[in-house]
Parts: C-alpha cells; sequence; structure tokens
C-alpha cells in the first residue's frame, strides 16, 4: 500500500522536490470526517480551523486603525473592513485549496518549489513575521492586563509567558481543545462588544450606509490613509501557512471527490469564520463612532484612551471593563494560533523540528525583550508606536506569502484539475497587488524622509497625510 505522501507525489508532478514530511504530523489526519452523514454533521466534523484563522483578524495590531476610522470618520470606514474581508476569504480559500490538492502547506510548497536559498530567506522573513505579530499580542494583553488589574506594561508583558504552558497542554489534549478554546475566546470577544454596541446605540441606518464604498474615501486625504492602514493590515503572513496546514487535520478521503468535498466544507467554515471578524472588527469602529465622533473625541487613537473615555461618554460604568476583556481575550487567542503557526514554518521551510515548548519561548522571547526594553526605557507611552512597528515588520513579508501562495494554486501541474479557475486567478491577483501595492506605500511612508514623500506624491497627484 502506498503511504500518503506518495499518492501525493503521485497525484501532482509539478514540483522539484517531494514532500518529505505531513503538515503537523502529531494531528494530521487525527479528526474522524464521517462519510455518508447530513450536511449539518459533515459541516461540524470540517468546523473549527477557520476560527483559529480569524483570530488573525481581530488581534490588538488591528485593534488601533478600527478605533482611529471609526473616531475620526463615523461609519463611512465600514465599507472598506468589508471589501478586506473578501480579500481574506478569497485568500484564505485558496490556502485550502493548496493543502487538500497537493497535501503541503504553504511552507512546504515553498520548500519543495524554490532554491534553497530563496527558502531560507522566505524563512527568516516569515520569522521576522511570526515575531512581529507576537510582538502586537503580547503588547496588548499588557495593556488589557493594566487596564483590568493596575499591573505595569511590563510586568504584563513578562506574564504572557505563561501562555507557554496553556498552549502545550491544549496540543497534548488534542486538536479538538485548541480550537474549543480558540472558538470559546472568539465567543467572548463578541459578547462584549454585542454589549458594547446595545450600550452605544449607534445609527442603523448610518450602519448599514457605512457597507456602501464612498467616493469621499479617495478624495478625502485623512479617510484614505486611515484605510490604507485597515487594508494594509488585513492579512496576516502567518495565516496563510496556518490554515494550509491545519486543514489537513481533518481524515478525509484522498480521492478527487474527497478532496472536492473537503474544499467545500472548509472554505465554508473559514468563509463564516471570517464573517464573524467582519463583525468584530466593525463592532470596534462602530462603537468608536457612536461613542466618540460626535461627542468631540476625533483624536482617540489609542487603545488606553479609548478604555478612559467608554464608560463616562457612553453612561455605563462596565462598558470599559468589556472593552478590556474582549482585548485580553484577543490577545491570548493571538499567542494560541501564534505558536502552531511558528512550528509550521520552521517544520515546513526548512523540515526541521524542535521541542515546542522551547520554539514558542524562543519567539515570545523575540517579542517580549524588546517590548520590555522600549517600555521600560523610553515609558509606557511607547505602545502605540510598538504596535504600529509590529505592523510595518508584517506588511514586509505579507507579499512574499501571497505571492507564492497564487502562483502555485494557479499552476495546474502542481494543482491538477483543483487548479484556480480564470475568474479566481483574476480576482487573486488583483487582490494580491492591491496588497503589495498598499504595503509597500506603508513602507514607504515609514521609512522614506518627508521631502522625498511629499515630491513624490505630488508628482502623482495623491494626498499625503
Amino acid at each position: 500500500m502506498k503511504s500518503e505522501m506518495q499518492e501525493t507525489a503521485d497525484d501532482m508532478d509539478g514540483w522539484k522536490r517531494q514532500v518529505a514530511e505531513v503538515s503537523l504530523p502529531e494531528v494530521h489526519r487525527t479528526i474522524f470526517v464521517p462519510g455518508k452523514v447530513s450536511f449539518w454533521r459533515k459541516m461540524l466534523a470540517f468546523a473549527g480551523p477557520g476560527f483559529l484563522v480569524a483570530v488573525g483578524y481581530m488581534d490588538p495590531g488591528n485593534w488601533a486603525t478600527d478605533l482611529a476610522g471609526g473616531a475620526q470618520f463615523g461609519y463611512t470606514l465600514l465599507s472598506v473592513i468589508l471589501i478586506s474581508n473578501l480579500m481574506a476569504i478569497l485568500l484564505q480559500h485558496l490556502c485550502v485549496k493548496l493543502g487538500v490538492a497537493t497535501g503541503r502547506d504553504l511552507a512546504q510548497a515553498c520548500r519543495d518549489h524554490y532554491p534553497k536559498p530563496v527558502v531560507w530567506f522566505l524563512w527568516v522573513l516569515c520569522e521576522l513575521a511570526i515575531s512581529a505579530c507576537d510582538l502586537a499580542e503580547v503588547v496588548g494583553s499588557a495593556i488589557a492586563l493594566q487596564l483590568l488589574f493596575g499591573i505595569p506594561l511590563v510586568w504584563g508583558c513578562v506574564i504572557t509567558c505563561l501562555d507557554v504552558l496553556a498552549v502545550l497542554y491544549l496540543q497534548n489534549k488534542g486538536f479538538r481543545y485548541v480550537e474549543a478554546i480558540v472558538i470559546t475566546l472568539i465567543v467572548t470577544i463578541g459578547t462584549c462588544f454585542a454589549a458594547e454596541l446595545l450600550f452605544a446605540k449607534p445609527s442603523i441606518a448610518g450602519v448599514m450606509l457605512g457597507f456602501v464604498p464612498s467616493a469621499e474615501i479617495l478624495t478625502n486625504h485623512g479617510m484614505l490613509y486611515v484605510s490604507i492602514g485597515i487594508l494594509g493590515a488585513t492579512v496576516m503572513p502567518h495565516n496563510l501557512y496556518l490554515h494550509s496546514s491545519i486543514v489537513q487535520t481533518r481524515m478525509f478521503e484522498r480521492t478527487p471527490e474527497g478532496r472536492r468535498e473537503a474544499i467545500k466544507f472548509a472554505t465554508i467554515d473559514s468563509s463564516a469564520a471570517l464573517m464573524f471578524a467582519l463583525f468584530i472588527n466593525a463592532a470596534i469602529l462602530v462603537l468608536a463612532a457612536a461613542a466618540f465622533h460626535w461627542s468631540g473625541h476625533q483624536d482617540v487613537a489609542e487603545i488606553q484612551d479609548a478604555y478612559k473615555l467608554l464608560s463616562p461618554t457612553l453612561g455605563v460604568g462596565v462598558a470599559s471593563t468589556l472593552f478590556a476583556v474582549a482585548l485580553l481575550a484577543s490577545g491570548q487567542n493571538s499567542t494560541l494560533t501564534g505558536t502552531l503557526a511558528g512550528q509550521i514554518v520552521m517544520e515546513g521551510f526548512l523540515n526541521f523540528r524542535i521541542t515546542p515548548w522551547l520554539r514558542r519561548l524562543i519567539t515570545r522571547g523575540i517579542a517580549i525583550i524588546p517590548a520590555v526594553c522600549i517600555i521600560g526605557f523610553f515609558g509606557e507611552s511607547k505602545t502605540t508606536d510598538l504596535l504600529v512597528a509590529s505592523q510595518v515588520v508584517l506588511s514586509m513579508q505579507l507579499g512574499f506569502a501571497v505571492w507564492p501562495l497564487m502562483r502555485f494554486t494557479c499552476e495546474k501541474a502542481k494543482m491538477g484539475e483543483f487548479v484556480n479557475p480564470l475568474w479566481i486567478t483574476i480576482l487573486g491577483w488583483t487582490t494580491t497587488l492591491i496588497i503589495i501595492t498598499l504595503n509597500v506605500k506603508l513602507l514607504f511612508d515609514s521609512f522614506a524622509p518627508e521631502p522625498i514623500r511629499r515630491a513624490f506624491y505630488y508628482a502623482i497627484g495623491l494626498p499625503i497625510e
């Protein structure tokens, strides 16, 4: 009987190297998928990975742009959040196709296609991105601990090391336990913001109109700048590696029909989860708009300022507490998925395994050390700068993840009958170019001297913040 890896290699002969090992071997194909059962029972078997992916779209790094967008411009930028979410749904669908059709996660696919120097280059960039994402989670969790319990930010950063124990415990119990705790924390975040929206009493008509794209977004330089921040931080690079791996935890049939069914149900799972992420991000923006935009607090952009002003503005004492609880749940949730992504990336690119607790400590140390040093030396006022810096680092790596994903899923030699149809190819490459362009702009704005930036934007007729 052929091994599963050999069957995959026989089916897809477009790779320069055969797959060396399955992705996340300790949980690979550990969740049984029943055969002839109802749609909903089948859906339940595939449900879970999408919510792990959705965590990356509601992590603390996204909160600042949503808060700023709502406080400054009311409900107008809800359309930007919606467009961003549709882009994310498309890209995560492609991750599902890659993982199910080829038996490779995105890191393994890169290793099996590119020359070794390119593989090592991509691995280093991805490790930097994961550390930057972890930095945002550390700072976000530390801010939540400070707001809730008065713990200094430096000590809050150190306390986040304890999540290593939680991650290891859950992984040893089984992958369904990891999914269960992630979904529980997502529900906690959603419940907190549902209550916040009840307190804020936003205009239903205003919210609905906010989802309709407005030409003002392109003509108002302030709106355009915040919109680019929202779009540019939409897709987390590690989510692409993560999803293409964890979709293989399901024990679906390795036949064309079985793979086709797996792609369908996994796409439904991720799309539903990302719609929940859309609700969270939209709720943050709507809350900021209802509480701050019309109350003279349009300059609110920092998480701490939003926390302090929510209860007095809404007249509900528990509003600020719920906001901080949601932030803490968001930060802790992101650390769980970040752990898995780190393991997938190292094993996929290098075919090198390391003890999970050591891998997690190294990643968390890379995030905590700069956070503690900067906060300790410059003061707690630099937390927002740290969050911004983490998003800049993430943006540097994003194009190097999205481009290979599109390239692989568009090659028939690699994907067989699951190759992208023309309409998905057009949408995918358009999305890729938009994301890369916006992230290049973010890098340009972050590092180019102001005179050069102003001269460049004036020459091409674009506004500058």
